[in-house]
């Protein structure tokens, strides 16, 4: 189901019945708006479905279980009872939308490469799975990201992601390294029990389209942030 906000929906996800959610696009390049105001148009276009919950995301792997007031520290939110919409805010990192649709929970992650590097994707399948999810019956929607053809990093990285993470980096043009973020978290949810085939993707590059996302390696701190959300509309 999706509502008044411009975005990239999953149709694995579309087709459940009940489920809200989109991975926000921005409406266009010469729209000036701020992150509270983006934060409360979203919020009223969500309202007749449920009420927005956003964290003040740290870059790390806690989990908050909504609802809750304000916008406490965190890079994962659960939604365990329909009329709870859980959203991250992004602009190259990941957003990672995991829904449970037997039992009717979500989850939404921010995961970039710090909270990539601390398994933020496998806590959030490890507390949906506490709430009393089947590992087996979730499903991941994993939304526009930096990609690697763009994510030039240092050297330093290497060590954050262990020996085991060697395969999400390749060399760059500039024989520098560039992170796959999104192979990383795949790796992550596959780890976790998340079925292969139960894992899709809106693959674009949200550094090589200007048009339709905000990036913060392309356009420096100042930018906007897109709102990925995900719950179960109230009543369902």
């Amino acid at each position: 189901m999706t509502v008044g906000v411009r975005t990239a929906a999953v149709a694995a996800l579309e087709a459940i019945p009940g489920l809200v959610h989109g991975f926000e696009q921005r409406a266009g390049p010469s729209v000036l708006e701020s992150r509270e105001e983006a934060r409360r148009r979203v919020a009223q276009a969500l309202a007749p479905n449920g009420t927005l919950h956003l964290l003040a995301q740290v870059h790390g792997a806690a989990v908050r279980s909504a609802p809750w007031e304000g916008r406490p520290e965190g890079d994962a939110a659960l939604a365990t009872r329909p009329g709870l919409v859980v959203g991250v805010e992004t602009a190259d990192c990941l957003p990672i939308l995991l829904v449970d649709p037997i039992g009717r929970r979500a989850a939404g992650v921010h995961a970039g490469w710090r909270g990539t590097a601390a398994g933020v994707a496998k806590a959030a399948v490890a507390a949906l799975v506490s709430a009393g999810a089947g590992e087996g019956d979730l499903i991941a929607a994993l939304g526009p990201c930096i990609g690697p053809c763009c994510y030039e990093v240092g050297e330093e990285l290497r060590e954050s992601f262990g020996q085991a993470g060697a395969a999400f980096f390749r060399e760059g043009p500039r024989g520098r390294p560039h992170l796959d973020v999104r192979a990383a978290n795949v790796r992550q949810l596959l780890d976790a029990g998340v079925a292969e085939g139960r894992i899709h993707h809106v693959p674009d590059c949200t550094s090589c389209r200007p048009d339709l996302y905000f990036s913060f390696r392309r356009d420096g701190a100042g930018t906007g942030r897109m709102i990925n959300y995900v719950g179960w509309v109230g009543g369902c």
